[in-house]
């Protein structure tokens, strides 16, 4: 325990909180190649196969990002934009794939919330 003469001199400090997509660095997006793609099946109440790809960050870090949308172009030595946001019924996937960004093309014959899956109008 401190004595009040250490607590006037210096305050305590909070401790910081640690963000939730930590291995972008701050950024808002960082750039990827994939390593890895693959499905995996979601927590108990769902059932689906849902795409997900290992990906290594142009920072070194190495993460798992889910593939948003219907049929996806990526395989091994694809380049791909990530971005935070986890899939609350995958374990471990704390981030997404940018559609419509470097190897990663846009999800074909798509007409509503277009921005998020990079259609053109």
């Amino acid at each position: 325990m401190s004595t009040l003469q250490q607590l006037l001199r210096k305050k305590r400090k909070t401790p910081l909180k640690k963000g939730k997509s930590i291995s972008l660095h701050k950024c808002p997006q960082k750039k990827g190649i994939c390593l890895k793609v693959y499905t995996m099946n979601p927590k108990k109440p769902n059932s689906a196969e849902r795409k997900i790809a290992k990906v290594q960050l142009s920072n070194g870090k190495f993460v798992i990002g889910y593939i948003p949308g219907e049929g996806h172009s990526l395989q091994e030595h694809s380049l791909v934009l990530v971005r935070g946001g986890r899939v609350k019924d995958l374990p471990g996937v704390r981030y997404h794939f940018v559609r419509g960004s470097y190897d990663f093309i846009g999800v074909f014959k798509r007409n509503t919330s277009r921005s998020k899956y990079g259609k053109k109008k």
